[in-house]
């Protein structure tokens, strides 16, 4: 079996046998399938697709390249929650120190950036110490103890879907359905989670821009675990315009504090509530949607939550005084503020324009070896539909120098459209899959 010949078959739309698949899986575990083929392999897959049986072949495959943990013998249930990536997506260091507070175990391995899009681990590594390479062992044993962790995945864990995930950063497959889904999933099954939620981005912020792609990539995730034996729920949210206000590593960390404090932007509080909501149903503390939101939301006015946060920071390492005092956190040399040029209503605030902006400030990564700026980024103070008038502050770029802020400003501006007609205010959800 030769890897350049799988390459043909789904260039030329030929279904891959189970045995294919899990060869070239094989491959780029090992490193004897070299990068170039791939990346070739990848492009392939991001033109023509993949069939269900192949994607989940490609899952699993992925999944049981390295080893599966069985949290099971650990806590009686865990859950997990998983965004397809979004531009100022903070959702998890909020929605993460809720669910445990309402006292189910959340197991967590997340990732870094991909494309235009923010990677929770390269945020929470804006507090320094905080690790992000916890062993198999210190995974489990901090589950045991707090009922929470948040780490990166081991090279034990899912180490093809490992590789395959740098390589689509770096070479324009992010997009695809199928390798998407493969990589959610293998990850999600190998990290040991009984119970799932998904948030799946939809917009030009997204990595699926229409609602029928992201209504697919969802309905083949929730069939994925299905097959694999985990409770998995879909959730379908906007990303037409960043979420909150925060866009960059330091800047949404910072506003992961103050929304655990209760002091969060109304769209990211409504879509943390949501969504803890239905790892709750998902984990059996509460039988509805309302139920749901309500104890999540007693997590934050009862301080339960930040405290819980506060723990997750501390066990792995961090510095929890840049949780007490958020002023600490990495601040950018260069703060410019950006004003409306027109009165009227704002009907666009594109988030790709904020996010790839993002990357070039520092805050993302181009290649794979690009080192991050923790201290970059933006605040978004105007949202799509809101009424603005001229000398209204639109956003701030937290940028290192003059030239980056003023080339930010420039590029962000060309994603805001004002117009004197009315526009309604984007939804935060449009639709769940189960």
């Amino acid at each position: 079996m030769r890897a350049v010949d799988i390459i043909i078959k789904v260039r030329d739309q030929i279904e891959l046998t189970t045995e294919e698949v899990q060869f070239f899986v094989t491959g780029i575990a090992d490193g004897s399938i070299p990068d170039y083929q791939v990346a070739a392999w990848a492009m392939a897959v991001m033109l023509n697709g993949l069939s269900t049986r192949e994607t989940t072949d490609l899952t699993l495959a992925m999944a049981y390249s390295g080893e599966v943990l069985d949290l099971s013998a650990h806590v009686p249930l865990a859950v997990d929650k998983h965004s397809t990536g979004g531009v100022g997506d903070k959702v998890t260091m909020v929605v993460e120190p809720i669910v445990a507070a309402c006292g189910l175990p959340v197991a967590k391995m997340s990732g870094r950036g991909l494309g235009f899009s923010g990677g929770t681990l390269d945020k929470l590594e804006s507090i320094p110490g905080y690790r992000t390479d916890l062993s198999r062992d210190e995974f489990i044993a901090q589950l045991k103890a707090i009922g929470i962790v948040l780490t990166g995945q081991t090279g034990t864990l899912a180490p093809a879907d490992g590789k395959l995930y740098a390589l689509r950063d770096v070479t324009g497959t992010v997009p695809s359905t199928a390798l998407i889904a493969a990589s959610v999933m293998s990850k999600k099954i190998a990290a040991g989670a009984q119970a799932i939620v998904l948030d799946v981005k939809v917009g030009n912020g997204a990595f699926m821009d229409n609602l029928d792609d992201a209504r697919e990539l969802s309905r083949l995730m929730v069939e994925i675990g299905k097959l694999s034996g985990r409770r998995v729920t879909a959730l379908l949210s906007d990303m037409n315009q960043p979420l909150g206000v925060a866009v960059g590593n330091a800047l949404e960390v910072k506003e992961a504090v103050n929304t655990l404090l209760g002091n969060g932007p109304a769209d990211l509080v409504e879509h943390c509530l949501t969504v803890a909501a239905h790892m709750l149903i998902l984990g059996h503390k509460v039988n509805s949607l309302e139920e749901g939101k309500k104890l999540a939301e007693s997590m934050i006015s009862s301080g339960k939550a930040f405290e819980m946060f506060h723990r997750l920071v501390k066990a792995q390492g961090g510095d929890v005084s840049y949780l007490d005092h958020i002023e600490k956190l990495p601040l950018a040399p260069v703060i410019l503020d950006v004003a409306a040029e027109a009165d009227g209503f704002i009907t666009e605030f594109n988030a790709r324009v904020v996010g790839e902006t993002s990357v070039e400030l520092g805050a993302g990564r181009a290649k794979k070896t690009d080192l991050i700026d923790h201290s970059v980024g933006f605040l978004i103070h105007k949202k799509v539909g809101d009424l603005v008038h001229r000398g209204d502050i639109l956003f701030t770029v937290h940028s290192a120098s003059q030239a980056a802020a003023a080339m930010a400003r420039v590029k962000v501006l060309s994603g805001i459209h004002i117009s004197s007609e009315k526009t309604s205010a984007l939804p935060i959800f449009y639709g769940v899959v189960q």
